[in-house]
């Protein structure tokens, strides 16, 4: 049963009707897909929910482009970004490049280039641990190979569905993950079992990976869901 959620692109253009063409484009390839038409929207929308790229128009109504990679690389510097540009001078590659983008394409493009872009930085963009297949959040960490997680120097060893559902967690950090998509990806669709299980195995991991005080690590959201989040 695969676990992995599709990435999260936010598409940044004031132009409606491209903004609608790319978010088909991009929610049929699979992608999650958010929109913004202003910088002050992205940023907003990246403050507190973070993609995994940014796609981002050169020319905004409210400020330039260049801005906005600036503002966003400030801030994140794991997220991909892609900037769109009606301009083809190499000087404004280059002030895109040097602003914080990872790559440039200029209009008009077409959508088979966009999407290789895509899958390529975001295969670049992801972090070599990740690669080598251990996962890490703060002071966890979750090895695939051996499924076994690590915690201020402890082993902790969890059962298949403890290792789902954290392997899930900790794919998706501070993404707020909803009690129907957790049911889903780790029972399936058609699982009859109690309404209270997946409480349950939360608790369980809780147990395990919480203690002498240790911060928790897995949030409840009320009425949605649970994050992996930090708190300050």
């Amino acid at each position: 049963m695969g676990i992995d959620i599709p990435a999260s692109i936010l598409v940044v253009d004031d132009d409606v009707r491209l903004l609608n063409a790319l978010r088909r484009t991009l929610a049929y390839a699979g992608y999650r897909v958010t929109t913004a038409t202003t910088g002050k929207d992205a940023l907003n929308q990246v403050r507190h929910s973070p993609p995994d790229l940014v796609i981002l128009d050169r020319m905004l109504p409210d400020m330039d482009g260049l801005e906005v990679c600036v503002g966003l690389r400030k801030n994140n510097d794991t997220i991909a970004i892609l900037m769109l540009t009606a301009r083809d001078a190499i000087l404004d590659r280059v002030q895109g490049l040097e602003g914080g983008a990872d790559d440039y394409l200029v209009k008009p493009f077409a959508q088979v280039e966009l999407l290789a872009r895509i899958k390529a930085l975001l295969r670049r963009r992801q972090p070599p641990d990740v690669q080598k297949g251990l996962l890490a959040f703060a002071d966890l960490e979750l090895d695939t190979a051996t499924r076994l997680a690590r915690r201020s120097g402890r082993d902790i060893e969890l059962s298949t569905t403890e290792y789902e559902l954290l392997a899930l967690f900790m794919r998706n950090p501070g993404i707020v993950l909803t009690r129907t998509l957790l049911l889903d990806r780790i029972w399936g669709r058609d699982f009859e079992g109690g309404p209270n299980v997946l409480e349950v195995y939360v608790v369980h991991l809780r147990t395990k990976l919480e203690q002498a005080g240790e911060p928790r690590l897995i949030q409840t959201m009320r009425g949605t869901g649970y994050v992996l989040r930090q708190l300050a």
